[in-house]
């Protein structure tokens, strides 16, 4: 299963993401659950590390990624990780068995 931590203030702004495990859903190469999240995954990482050029703290290894952005930039990163949040409980929804997004307040 992928569980995904979001990290998120008292209230409520989002400061990033932790991400691990592999879904389980189909075997390595061949399973759209993983890929699927991996690809928003960087999507959000790429943006805002090379996009809009936004210090943060970011680890990522095979089926693990962290990233975690300062306070002061949690309005510029905003819609980006509301994105990411949006699309990972949306596939939640669809892919419950393989999927489980949470939040842990920072």
């Amino acid at each position: 299963m992928i569980d995904i931590s979001f990290y998120v203030t008292s209230s409520g702004e989002l400061l990033g993401f932790h991400m691990t495990g592999h879904s389980g859903y189909a075997e390595q190469g061949s399973d759209i659950v993983c890929a699927a999240v991996s690809s928003a995954a960087f999507m959000t990482v790429n943006t805002i590390t090379d996009v809009i050029h936004t210090d943060c703290e970011l680890d990522v290894d095979d089926g693990d990624m962290t990233l975690r952005i300062f306070r002061r930039d949690a309005a510029q990163c905003r819609d980006i990780l509301s994105g990411l949040k949006l699309h990972m409980t949306q596939l939640q929804e669809q892919y419950c068995d393989y999927i489980n997004v949470n939040y842990t307040e920072v």
